[in-house]
């Protein structure tokens, strides 16, 4: 098969939750666990660093690869979901993977994954953990996907454990309040393993500190310390807890662990996020003016305040903002966190899972949001151009899919 070929087998054939939704989640561990024992167990050959929480979790797994990276560690990112390439994944150095790795791969293994009736993620993670492997790289930086507790990243024993918030997010899978969902978070914390919170929530930090006392696992807090706000290509305001978190987490690396990392590389890597490993998607300019053109992938209650609070900051004549949904969005906590005053495009993200944009358009009427609907992302962003002049903005977000229909 070729690349593209080797793609759509993938995406036709394994269930996946970013399609699909919650019947493509597994709740255990027993096929990765396959997987990884086929492989070799790949993800011992090399220190990890495990990163979950419910927002800010991509962006702070990108920084700290990128200072891993400043420092010279061949450093490997696995992250989800991609944006505009599969191999968005599974990353190097910031590079992505090599096609021929992911065509072999799959070729190796397809039948092993139909027998064993693996999920999209499952398979990639089991392939992100062999690519690392094959490629010799020092220390690999591994998001969560999904929860904790279940999510197939969970066979890995880092060096450290980071988990950046609880917020009302897949309730339907991990439960319906802070303290269940950070109960199912928390399960990433490892016996004698460093873990770094980011934030201090009233209802969240009991269950973390049971958790880490009853494996012995050492807990710190970033929103304890006072450390200086640092430059970064990441523009969004609400990466400054992002940026805490790291440097929290790099302090803890250089008390505990083998890994050493200088105040440059902290500082040059917070800055050169962007650059050094392709990150996309929070708070990005696509257009600098004539009109502003700004995309974010927040897209619950907790990351959209912070997206929306930036968005009040900016200065234009008119707001016109393209906004999709996934349908198991609550959108009675989210819609009301959108400027009434704006001009709204509302459209069906291109998966399974997006919301129609009839209902879309009835649900965001109720809270006086006004706009016309279209068939598909790319539309209504062309009319949001053709609408605005050159002293208005544009706003494009809702959805992780809908980002990536436009960048």
């Amino acid at each position: 098969m070729t690349y593209q070929q080797t793609l759509h087998w993938m995406f036709e054939r394994l269930p996946m939750f970013q399609r699909q939704g919650a019947s493509a989640f597994k709740k255990n561990l027993d096929n990765i666990i396959l997987l990884c024992d086929r492989l070799g167990n790949p993800q011992t050959t090399y220190k990890a660093i495990h990163v979950g929480g419910t927002n800010g979790k991509g962006s702070t797994s990108h920084m700290l690869a990128s200072v891993l990276q400043e420092q010279g560690y061949k450093t490997g990112l696995h992250t989800s979901p991609h944006l505009k390439d599969f191999r968005e994944r599974i990353r190097i150095d910031g590079r992505l993977a090599d096609e021929s790795f992911v065509i072999q791969f799959i070729e190796q293994q397809k039948a092993f994954i139909e027998q064993n009736q693996l999920s999209f993620f499952e398979l990639t993670v089991g392939m992100a953990f062999q690519y690392f492997k094959e490629q010799k790289v020092d220390i690999a930086v591994i998001e969560v996907g999904l929860g904790g507790r279940l999510d197939s990243t969970n066979i890995i024993t880092p060096i450290l454990s980071v988990i950046t918030n609880i917020g009302l997010d897949h309730t339907a899978i991990l439960g319906d309040s802070l303290e269940a969902i950070a109960e199912e978070k928390a399960g990433i914390i490892k016996a004698n393993i460093p873990i770094v919170i980011g934030e201090r929530q009233h209802q969240t930090t009991s269950v973390f500190d049971a958790k880490a006392k009853a494996v012995e696992a050492k807990i710190s807090y970033a929103s304890d310390f006072d450390y200086p706000e640092l430059e970064s290509e990441l523009k969004g305001s609400y990466q400054f807890k992002n940026k805490k978190t790291v440097q929290r987490a790099v302090a803890v690396l250089n008390e505990r662990t083998a890994v050493s990392i200088s105040k440059e590389s902290l500082i040059n890597g917070i800055k050169n996020v962007i650059t050094n490993t392709g990150l996309l998607g929070r708070w990005q300019v696509i257009q600098e003016r004539n009109p502003k053109i700004v995309c974010d992938t927040g897209h619950n209650k907790e990351g959209l305040t912070y997206v929306m609070s930036q968005l009040a900051e900016e200065h234009y004549k008119e707001l016109h903002i393209v906004l999709g949904v996934v349908s198991d969005k609550d959108l009675n906590s989210v819609l009301p966190l959108f400027p009434k005053h704006a001009i709204y495009y509302f459209s069906k993200p291109d998966v399974p899972r997006g919301l129609n944009s009839d209902e879309l358009q009835q649900k965001a009427a109720a809270f006086n949001l006004k706009g016309k609907k279209f068939k598909k992302i790319s539309e209504a962003f062309e009319a949001a151009k053709a609408a605005a002049n050159t002293e208005d903005l544009i706003f494009i977000g809702g959805s992780t899919f809908v980002v990536a229909e436009i960048i």
